[in-house]
């Protein structure tokens, strides 16, 4: 995996295995795989991952079952979709309508491009 220098190695690991919950390659009560697994897979420290795996369980993305291994939360995609549509909506769309108004591309040329 290829890392940006604008976000910590941790959350880019997260985005990552949040897009493979969403695209229902690891659904509700699935067994992750071991953090040494992933570290290993990313070619990342075992603790960068731990800390992926700590925050993904804080936001109760998965939850962990002790000398067993982390699962995926039951209610864990719809908790990545709620968060990544804010994120869009208040974060990512702004900056999208600011440089459209800039380049004076209007929503009926968006839609008729794509």
């Amino acid at each position: 995996m290829e890392f940006r220098k604008q976000k910590p190695i941790y959350l880019q690991i997260a985005d990552r295995l949040m897009e493979q919950i969403l695209d229902g390659q690891a659904a509700a009560d699935d067994r992750m795989p071991s953090v040494r697994d992933v570290a290993v897979q990313m070619g990342v420290n075992p603790n960068t991952v731990m800390r992926t795996f700590e925050h993904l369980q804080g936001e109760e993305i998965i939850y962990n079952r002790r000398g067993v291994g982390y699962f995926v939360s039951p209610d864990a995609k719809r908790r990545i979709l709620a968060e990544q549509r804010r994120e869009f909506l208040e974060e990512e769309l702004p900056l999208i309508r600011q440089k459209m108004q800039l380049l004076g591309i209007s929503l009926d040329e968006l839609k008729n491009n794509h």
